[in-house]
């Protein structure tokens, strides 16, 4: 058990920093430059945010103190929601970032190569001589011109002294519309690009060195990054802004053969996974209260993992659940959370709070039984859930609702005789595209489902764990209104 603890740890850390060098190659290093100031900057940046995220994500369970719990958890949390769509905007940003510098390549190389064809075409002075008997042109090394015959073809130039042989009428041409550039200007020149074939090199659109390539590639990495920041930063901020307006109502109506016609329409106000903490606190806890009782349920039903931390850090923090107001009160039943936090002590704070705590029990409703279990995390605390001793003995002919964080207890509760099972735990999945991870640990993710006679109900959530994000699964508290089918 230890070993594979320890290779998944191992290989998270992997992800994690393989993660973290994709993201600096991309949105520091390939859109800055070297040795610069933002270069610098960026990946201090990439050093330090992770190590905000790990001190987060061990300070509670290490012993810090709340405050510095408190001050590392907005930045490290956030970060590694940031971090997350991060990663997958900037993979599509690959497929944006090819197929632009290819068409980029692409629209330049005709460009190129037309004007390349354009300088391969001869010039007059490289054109062969055509049906004339060659001219033999003497020039002395420095006198000026004193005999020109153009009956031998002769003729003296200044010149250095060298013999062309050439045609007569194309050597006075040459002499007449030559620019000075190529004839020469005066006795030191020794051009002899009229004696040489010409030869014309295509050369490439652009190189890998090229600056034109180095300024279109930062200037395509600097467009892709900044969109996939742009990208990240909304999609982590709308859902921050979700999580920290509040929950809001869902309203199911599950139907229950064994409900007698007096409990038609009882209501009950399911809240799961409020995860009071060092970001969500007492203004949080009383948002939710405010919404359940704006609801004005029958009974309220506290699903589990309501804080991650001590009653001594959060006792406060969970206070304003003594306004809860419900015709037939309110019940409690621990989550996983709850006994990384100290299960003992929250279950006595929240019976101090008016909220009663079912643990592994069950009491007679208008209608029906309602029953309540403890986490399957407590087994390592020698509690767990005891479904005999929450089921056992009771009239079948009754319906039973049964309250238990964790949806995997299906199969227990459906060999209970149980008609609806309440549960959370998943949070919907909380981070796009976490809800397919949650759904290979969960028989149901969120919503309602059918398994033999027993309905299975499972919240959103009213929280967040870790980051306060949700994208693609906001919050919620459901109010399941029953109902009788003899009604």
């Amino acid at each position: 058990m230890i070993v594979v603890v320890v290779l998944v740890f191992v290989a998270v850390l992997a992800l994690l920093a393989g993660a973290h060098w994709y993201v600096w190659r991309r949105l520091v290093r390939d859109t800055t430059q070297a040795r610069g100031v933002a270069r610098g900057v960026g990946t201090v940046a990439l050093w330090v945010l992770p190590l905000l995220s790990f001190g987060a994500l061990v300070a509670g369970r290490a012993g810090a103190p709340f405050w510095l719990e408190r001050v590392v958890a907005w930045p490290g949390y956030l970060w590694l929601a940031v971090l997350l769509y991060l990663v997958l905007a900037l993979l599509v940003g690959e497929v944006v970032r090819a197929v632009w510098l290819r068409r980029s390549r692409g629209s330049q190389q005709p460009q190129q190569l037309r004007g390349a064809g354009a300088s391969a075409a001869p010039s007059p002075i490289d054109a062969p001589p055509s049906n004339q008997e060659p001219a033999v042109v003497t020039v002395p090394p420095s006198e000026p011109a004193t005999n020109t015959s153009t009956e031998s073809g002769t003729t003296a130039l200044p010149s250095s002294g060298r013999t062309h042989t050439e045609n007569a009428p194309a050597a006075a041409s040459a002499a007449t519309d030559t620019p000075s550039s190529v004839r020469g200007t005066g006795a030191g020149d020794t051009d002899t690009s009229a004696d040489r074939a010409p030869t014309h090199e295509v050369k490439p659109a652009t190189t890998p060195d090229d600056p034109r390539t180095v300024s279109r590639r930062l200037f395509v990495s600097r467009v892709v990054g900044g969109g996939a920041a742009v990208a990240a930063l909304g999609t982590v901020g709308h859902g921050a802004y979700g999580v920290l307006r509040g929950p809001k109502i869902k309203r199911v109506t599950v139907p229950l053969a064994k409900l007698p016609r007096s409990a038609h329409g009882f209501r009950i106000a399911v809240v799961s996974d409020i995860h009071l903490g060092p970001i969500l606190g007492r203004a949080h806890t009383q948002r939710i209260v405010d919404t359940i009782n704006a609801a004005s349920p029958d009974l309220v039903a506290v699903v589990g993992d309501m804080v991650d931390g001590s009653v001594a850090d959060l006792g406060s923090a969970a206070e304003p659940l003594n306004q809860l107001r419900a015709r037939h009160g309110s019940f409690f039943v621990t989550g996983n959370h709850e006994y990384f936090s100290g299960a003992e002590e929250w279950v006595d704070h929240v019976r101090e709070l008016g909220l009663r705590p079912l643990e592994n029990e069950r009491v007679e409703i208008a209608g029906f039984d309602l029953a309540g279990v403890d986490d399957i995390e407590g087994e390592k605390f020698g509690r767990g859930p005891d479904f005999r001793k929450a089921l056992g003995d009771r009239d079948s002919a009754r319906a039973a609702v049964l309250l238990a964080h964790q949806p995997v207890v299906i199969h227990d509760a459906v060999e209970h005789g149980v008609d609806l099972q309440l549960s959370g735990h998943t949070h919907g999945g909380q981070l796009w595209p976490g809800n397919h991870l949650a759904a290979l640990a969960n028989p149901t993710v969120a919503g309602l489902e059918r398994y033999g006679d027993t309905q299975l109900y499972v919240t959103r959530g009213a929280g967040a764990w870790g980051p306060p994000v949700r994208v693609g699964a906001s919050s919620d508290i459901t109010v399941v209104q029953l109902a009788s089918r003899q009604a």
